[in-house]
């Protein structure tokens, strides 16, 4: 029998896969583009205001977080060389694991190599196969990921309906030791804050545990302190969240993932969690630009409730709900559409990012729009007013 050629039937395979995406308008190329301050872009050679940005606080340009991670490289070199548990733990990620325990309102931190690393070992860490997860089914991907690592039972319960919940909980609970409820604290796509209150009483009631995934919460809302925090502790507290997880990579301007928790969570993450034991550390210049952009948040929080004003603004001069964080969706429905209207925004100097299926449901194409503490006000009356033409007849 003759040898056969494996790469001819994987390229095959793939020129498909890739010929279905492009019918459906679901193909993904990347597109090279070039920050060139806070918020403008260099994109195709056209230079753009980036509306389209996770970099609430813009703390990745800002001239302090820089210099600290200057000063860290130089100091502690380019890379950790090893994971945490090897030799990897330079002295800054104590530093930075008290800060973010302090802002959480937590006994300790534990931070990892990024928010997808954090979400898919957290979870499997605490919650096994003869156990059950509960997933709010808008929240991020890897959250479902983490959930379907535990080989337990996943459940998913309709957006921000802490009732359905219940209703989840009280017909299979009993059939595991443990459980856990996982959302966002702020949905990614939606830009609307989970009921903390409400699946806090929940939980309670059912003896389950809370997480709260918040990526796009800590920093811009609860006075920078997150989700958790929002409207002085009304929407749930940190006592009342007992697992609060996020990244650094959006308003702190850094890169990485934390969960802050008790000292015994926190403990036995460090011994049990696969994606803090087997990944290598993150830098001591991005741990340092964390550090510094926990300290700017701490000490002016008019400048870190910026983008969710600028956000406001924006929804009140189209006349949508009013938002509850930086993101605003404007729902188009169609993909082509969305594309469609992105394009358009892009020739008149903006970048909106189209978001398509799967990322969010079908039929509920958007254009996402994210507001930074350094967008001029002059600039969002003008994204709006380009944008009012675009939404008029959509779902």
């Amino acid at each position: 029998m003759g040898s056969i050629d494996i790469s001819e039937s994987l390229n095959a395979f793939a020129e498909n896969k890739l010929a279905a995406l492009k019918q459906r308008n679901l193909l993904r190329t990347l597109a090279e583009t070039e920050r060139l301050g806070p918020v403008e872009v260099r994109r195709g050679g056209k230079r753009l205001i980036s509306y389209s940005c996770n970099d609430y606080l813009n703390l990745s340009q800002h001239p302090k977080i820089k210099a600290a991670a200057i000063e860290a490289t130089e100091k502690h070199g380019a890379g950790s060389g090893a994971s945490r548990l090897v030799t990897g733990n330079h002295p800054l990620y104590a530093v930075l694991e008290e800060k973010l325990a302090a802002l959480k309102g937590a006994d300790a931190a534990c931070v990892f190599g990024s928010g997808y690393l954090a979400n898919t070992g957290i979870i499997p860490a605490l919650i096994g196969p003869d156990d059950m997860v509960c997933i709010d089914e808008l929240s991020h991907a890897c959250i479902y990921a983490g959930g379907r690592l535990t080989a337990g039972a996943v459940h998913m319960f309709r957006h921000n309906d802490a009732g359905h919940l219940a209703e989840i909980l009280k017909a299979h609970r009993a059939d595991h030791p443990r459980a856990l409820i996982v959302t966002d604290g702020v949905f990614s796509m939606d830009g609307d804050l989970a009921p903390l209150a409400s699946l806090s009483d929940v939980a309670a009631e059912h003896d389950t545990w809370l997480m709260t995934d918040d990526a796009h919460g800590i920093g811009v809302v609860g006075g920078g302190r997150g989700s958790s925090f929002v409207n002085g502790g009304a929407n749930g507290s940190g006592g009342r969240v007992p697992l609060q997880m996020g990244t650094l990579s959006k308003a702190i301007g850094a890169y990485g993932g934390y969960l802050c928790a008790s000292k015994p969570v926190i403990d036995l993450i460090r011994t049990r969690c696969r994606t803090l034991i087997y990944s290598t550390a993150l830098p001591p210049g991005t741990v340092a630009a964390a550090i510094a952009a926990l300290d700017l948040i701490r000490d002016d929080p008019e400048y870190a409730a910026l983008p969710l004003k600028k956000a406001k603004d924006f929804t009140a001069m189209l006349g949508l709900a009013d938002a509850e964080s930086p993101i605003v969706p404007i729902v188009l429905g169609d993909t082509q559409r969305t594309l469609d209207a992105s394009k358009t925004l892009e020739d008149e100097g903006f970048l909106v990012i189209a978001i398509r299926p799967p990322t969010v449901p079908d039929g509920t194409a958007r254009l996402r729009v994210t507001f930074t503490a350094a967008h001029d006000d002059d600039d969002i009356a003008r994204l709006a007013e380009r944008i009012k033409p675009l939404i008029i007849d959509a779902p």
